[in-house]
């Protein structure tokens, strides 16, 4: 269970992660680093805390500020604990926000008193899925859950499970709105993930 993951460090901004770099991105990801000191955060009932994620439509990807829990209607987020989704129940509990997919940018990530990195502190992608709800005053909230797989290498001896961290070359197909979400996509981000995740060690 991964509460807690954001960017920053040792290491630059994950820029070359499309669409980051762009002048309009770039100062919104300064702007939440300087409110939110680098760290993404759940967002309870009543917290304001919105974290950056990256999607795709037909114009490309994009950077937006969403809710880290999962909301599946406009009357709030959902009673069950929804801020994380197991890649092992994406075609039955997440069947439907598996339809819309999203990246997490991060740099590190903390589990039980350990931050995982990379190597070289290189930015990094996790996998997540989403629900964009309207609000009773109206306005558009994109909601996510972080997807989460079981742990492998050093994440292993501290938690069970740990964020399914996607390489660069299958975040186009994680995030392709016209990819379907099924088994066949669960298996080729579960195979796809490992090297990757065991790549990852705490500081």
């Amino acid at each position: 269970m991964c509460a807690s993951y954001g960017l920053g460090g040792p290491g630059s901004l994950p820029l070359d992660m499309e669409p980051l770099s762009e002048p309009g991105n770039l100062t919104l990801l300064e702007e939440w680093m300087e409110q939110r000191g680098g760290g993404a955060k759940i967002t309870g009932k009543n917290a304001l805390n919105l974290n950056p994620i990256i999607r795709a439509d037909g114009d490309g990807r994009r950077l937006d500020l969403a809710w880290w829990w999962l909301w599946l209607d406009g009357s709030g987020p959902v009673k069950f604990s929804a801020f994380n989704s197991r890649d092992d129940k994406l075609l039955r509990s997440w069947k439907r926000p598996f339809q819309h997919r999203a990246i997490l940018p991060a740099t590190w990530y903390v589990e039980k008193k350990g931050r995982f990195h990379l190597p070289h502190h290189e930015g990094f992608g996790i996998a997540a899925l989403t629900s964009t709800v309207t609000r009773d005053d109206g306005t558009e909230l994109v909601t996510y859950a972080m997807v989460t797989r079981d742990a492998v290498g050093e994440a292993a001896e501290y938690w069970p499970r740990m964020p399914l961290v996607l390489p660069r070359d299958m975040h186009d197909e994680w995030l392709d709105p016209e990819r379907a979400g099924d088994a066949e996509l669960v298996a080729e981000v579960q195979h796809g993930s490992d090297e990757i995740s065991r790549a990852l060690t705490a500081a």
